[in-house]
């Protein structure tokens, strides 16, 4: 075992074997084994006592909108970043919009990556992004570091990033291939979406009426026959249907190589407790009733859902003006995704180890980093969440380290204080505080 500069114990220490008492040794920023919790501390090596607050694996965010540069207004890498790491987020990867210039070219990339360095509390990567005409430029993204492609099937809400029709979009599935790749996916149909009733300026029910579930079903079944035909990995971004599970089980059946991801808001908030004119409560795909969200619970359960992270996409206050039409469509989870998801799982009989699969393992197999996070094991990066499951808070919004304070868990009473947060063994956050800028911009050949 190499010399070891930290060791971190608890009496809950959640692993890939489960939760145990444990002592984490950590040497050049990487877990150099996991001891039995009584184990002699090696000299010169710091302890850290957790006591009976759990140690978690860092959680990997794989759907975030940074929106910088550009659109800092709403977002940026210092803020976005403070936030995760309050939040026991130790990873994340930004998504190629809501920036300008979007991460459509290399160059875009590099201008994303510069703005970028010297800014992050965490691990930050990027996606690229899959458009109307740059087929040729997403080799050279992928060579350049990027750990995949987002598009869209319908409009994405800025122009600089438009929607792929049926054949850009095949030929961009081609493509990416012939590389191995992963192309993900926002799935809603456009058609559906223009045949349905037109959106309310206020009422709740006209919003959820215009984006209906029929749309992200219809998009998921064009997506596994993109995948069977081309035989690519396809990822559906933040499902929040729970009719199109059975087709996502049948396809993974026949080999079809797609993986699916929802969101904190899906699994924690229902359509039938929004209030009229609360548009901090609009994203698209929207936030669907009671009855659907036992459904993507099951589907977490039985494993048709890989993971859950946060799709935090925030904005200014004005533009989450009160009319559900006009309103910026996104949540900000960033901070909050973690208590948010423990909240509920713990009511509905889940774990800590199912936790830890969805929110850290299941996300860094995704973007292809499971070597080095999603895990509390040798080898891996020494990153973790300190988390005291059964305390509770209260969320204001004040206190959260988003650029702007707006949430859809404004006065709700949450499980689970983030008490520290750890990244490469160096602690970055302390009690929700975020300590200092430590991370690293990482590429889809990080090793």
């Amino acid at each position: 075992m190499p010399d070891v500069q930290l060791v971190l114990r608890s009496t809950r220490v959640v692993t890939p074997e489960g939760t145990r008492a444990a002592s984490v040794a950590v040497a050049d920023g990487r877990i150099a084994a996991v001891l039995p919790y009584e184990a002699e501390v090696p000299g010169g090596a710091r302890l850290v006592d957790t006591g009976e607050d759990v140690l978690l694996p860092g959680l990997v965010d794989t759907h975030v909108h940074v929106n910088d540069p550009g659109r800092t207004e709403w977002e940026g890498f210092f803020t976005a970043t403070r936030a995760a790491a309050a939040g026991g987020v130790t990873t994340l990867l930004d998504m190629p919009l809501n920036s300008l210039p979007p991460t459509t070219d290399v160059a875009a990339l590099r201008t994303k990556q510069d703005v970028a360095r010297g800014k992050a509390h965490v691990d930050t990567g990027f996606w690229g992004g899959a458009i109307p005409g740059n087929v040729g430029e997403l080799r050279p993204l992928y060579e350049a570091g990027v750990f995949g492609f987002k598009c869209f099937l319908s409009p994405s809400g800025v122009e600089e990033f438009p929607e792929l029709d049926l054949d850009q979009l095949a030929a961009a599935a081609a493509e990416i291939a012939s590389f191995g790749g992963l192309l993900i996916v926002h799935a809603e149909d456009p058609a559906h979406l223009t045949a349905a009733p037109e959106q309310g300026a206020r009422a709740y029910a006209g919003f959820l009426a215009s984006r209906p579930r029929a749309a992200e079903n219809e998009a998921v079944a064009r997506l596994v026959a993109l995948a069977r035909k081309h035989d690519v990995r396809v990822h559906v971004l933040h499902l929040s249907s729970g009719d199109a599970l059975p087709l996502i089980t049948e396809a993974r059946r026949a080999g079809v190589r797609l993986s699916v991801e929802t969101c904190p808001h899906f699994l924690t908030l229902t359509a039938e407790e929004v209030p009229d004119g609360a548009t901090e409560f609009k994203c698209c795909p929207p936030i669907r009733e009671r009855v659907n969200q036992d459904a993507l619970w099951q589907g977490l359960a039985d494993g048709t859902i890989d993971c859950v992270v946060s799709d935090h996409s925030p904005c200014t206050p004005e533009l989450k003006d009160g009319d559900f039409g006009t309103a910026w469509g996104g949540i900000s989870s960033l901070q909050l995704g973690l208590p948010a998801v423990w909240t509920e799982a713990r009511r509905r009989g889940h774990t800590l180890e199912d936790l830890a699969r969805w929110m850290s393992a299941a996300p860094a197999r995704l973007a292809g980093l499971a070597g080095r996070k999603g895990a509390i094991a040798p080898g891996r990066d020494a990153d973790f969440a300190v988390l005291a499951p059964e305390e509770t808070f209260t969320v204001d919004p004040a206190r959260l380290h988003h650029r702007n304070q707006v949430t859809a868990y404004a006065g709700r009473t949450l499980h689970g204080v983030v008490r520290a947060a750890w990244l490469r063994g160096e602690q970055i956050a302390d009690h929700g505080r975020p300590l200092r800028r430590s991370g690293r911009l990482i590429e889809r050949t990080y090793a």
